[in-house]
């Protein structure tokens, strides 16, 4: 047989004492009919009502109620406002650092440092051996306290290759050339050089920033616009027939 469903008749018929307290806390406003009741424990149930407050559609008021054993009355325990089905919450909160996208930072902003980023690692200390030293500050970063992860540096990468300076820009697939072959392209140090340079181009829609080799846009340093055809003008005709009274 199934489990006999528990009940409390007691607490159940408590609606009007648990609307007497809701009115009063709430000093009726906002309280709509009554709309169920749920036994939540031994002696221990919730009313509820409609919240008819503006702006809380699908939300409830619950009040709770309990009783001592074999007692033949219900006493209030407390009133809240809870959201039902339906009801229209606010997005879940977050701190405002976790909030920033990119583009967010403006003049005099900071953000805040994160200790564990997994795109950071830490730098290199220097060994003394010219050469060895020499290596590191050209591509490891020697003298700062966190460089750039194989991870930071990855998705940096993808980044600007799938963004507006990498190959599928609109100015990249109607460009004469690409960027590699462009005597303005300074190719990056280190490892992103295989793939990346800076434009120092100041005709270019690029320029100061990070592109693609297969980027590319109209003022490549090799391509030249087709010179126009020179305009050609008729010749003119004079009539020595006509004279001009001076």
């Amino acid at each position: 047989m199934p489990p006999r469903t528990k009940t409390d008749a007691v607490l159940a018929a408590a609606v009007e004492p648990a609307r007497r307290e809701l009115l009063e806390a709430t000093k009726g406003e906002g309280v709509g009919e009554h709309v169920g009741f749920t036994l939540d424990a031994d002696r221990l149930g919730t009313h509820w009502f409609e919240a008819t407050l503006p702006g809380y559609g699908g939300w409830c008021w619950a009040v709770t109620v309990t009783r001592v054993p074999r007692a033949k009355a219900a006493t209030v325990c407390e009133s809240q406002l809870l959201p039902g089905e339906g009801a229209v919450l606010a997005p879940e909160w977050l701190p405002w650092s976790q909030r920033l996208a990119p583009g967010d930072v403006g003049p005099g902003d900071v953000t805040p440092k994160v200790d564990e980023d997994p795109y950071l690692e830490w730098g290199f200390e220097a060994t003394g051996e010219e050469d060895v030293d020499a290596v590191a500050l050209w591509e490891l970063g020697l003298g700062r306290t966190r460089v750039l992860s194989a991870e930071g540096r990855d998705a940096a990468a993808q980044r600007w290759y799938d963004g507006s300076h990498g190959p599928k820009a609109e100015v990249a697939l109607k460009a004469p050339a690409p960027c590699g072959e462009c005597g303005y392209f300074l190719p990056m140090p280190g490892e992103l050089r295989r793939v990346f340079g800076v434009c120092a181009n100041e005709w270019s829609p690029s320029d100061g920033g990070v592109v693609s080799k297969d980027h590319g846009c109209g003022a490549h340093s090799e391509i030249d616009m087709p010179a126009p055809e020179p305009e050609k003008v008729g010749t003119p005709i004079l009539d020595d027939g006509v004279v001009e009274a001076l």
